[in-house]
């Protein structure tokens, strides 16, 4: 983004004075105007920046009746959905209205839920959580409750199991810690490594790695790089939506095990709202029951987004 640096004002000429040499003189009795609308002009100024502070904008999060937006990733059409879904379904049999807002990346999403412009986000799971905490000290976030699993598991081209992955072989993990943990996470449940008995399924690094009997090599991509370098991979770990978004079918995905619950969806909340009314009830929204229907029988995020039990 660029930022437009206002042009500085020009400085007023001083006013004549008796000893100015110009020729008259400025009787006392027109100066008192003259000073008064200084100092309303002053008043007004400082009235200007006092008043937003003193009276700032109170954010939808503790105004009854509000709209409570629930922001993802612009483009994520099945996060999108289901957050439609709880707009539409759910959310009147709380008494909140709510809606989906697409913002741009994953700063300005937590930046926003934790600021109160947004009322949450489904957009990741505690680990990622984790990471953005870590490298944001000011955003005050928390995770209020598991929503979905995402589909993610081991994509292929060429093989049609683990177990057909050869020696040597090169898998794609992403590149981001949280995520490259998941993905040696499905390597192991895959029988293609082991990890070291104690290692968090959430924090796992290849330092981590025991044993890697096909002496497979890891190359590390984004999300969108991942899915398009398939051809060029023996395998890769990623996100199904991902995949599917660049027309690659779910045929491809030769493993994919539950996610452990370090991995599920979370509803995230700013922190300093957590107690307003309207908070509680979108949380009470995201746990109703007919959420997991939503994501059991709905085509739209059917294999993308998973129920939590399954």
């Amino acid at each position: 983004m660029s930022e437009n640096t206002p042009s500085t004002p020009e400085t007023p000429a001083t006013p004549p004075t008796p000893d100015s040499g110009l020729g008259f003189e400025l009787k006392k009795r027109r100066k008192w105007p003259w000073v008064l609308g200084g100092v309303v002009v002053v008043v007004g100024v400082v009235a200007a920046i006092t008043i937003p502070l003193l009276s700032p904008t109170a954010s939808a999060n503790d105004t009854a009746g509000a709209t409570l937006y629930v922001a993802t990733a612009e483009g994520n059409a099945s996060e999108e959905a289901l957050i439609n879904y709880v707009a539409a379904n759910i959310a009147p049999k709380y008494g909140i209205k709510v809606a989906f807002k697409g913002l741009s990346d994953s700063n300005t999403i937590n930046r926003a839920v934790s600021d109160g412009e947004v009322a949450g986000t489904i957009y990741q799971h505690k680990l990622w959580l984790g990471q953005v905490l870590e490298a944001n000290p000011d955003f005050k976030e928390e995770a209020a409750t598991p929503v979905f699993r995402w589909g993610f598991g081991l994509w292929s081209d060429k093989y049609t199991d683990p177990s057909q992955i050869p020696d040597g072989g090169t898998v794609s993990l992403y590149s981001d810690p949280a995520n490259e943990a998941q993905g040696l996470w499905i390597l192991d449940s895959a029988g293609l490594i082991t990890l070291k008995p104690g290692t968090p399924k959430g924090t796992a690094t290849q330092d981590d790695i025991a044993s890697n009997p096909k002496n497979l090599k890891f190359t590390l991509l984004d999300f969108a790089a991942q899915s398009r370098a398939l051809p060029d991979l023996d395998a890769a770990v990623g996100y199904t939506e991902y995949y599917l978004a660049a027309s690659i079918p779910v045929e491809k995905e030769i493993f994919a095990p539950q996610a452990p619950d370090e991995f599920a969806g979370q509803l995230t909340i700013g922190t300093n709202y957590a107690n307003s009314d309207n908070i509680k009830k979108l949380v009470q929204a995201f746990q109703d029951p007919a959420v997991q229907q939503f994501l059991q029988t709905d085509p739209t995020v059917k294999g993308i987004l998973l129920p939590l039990n399954q």
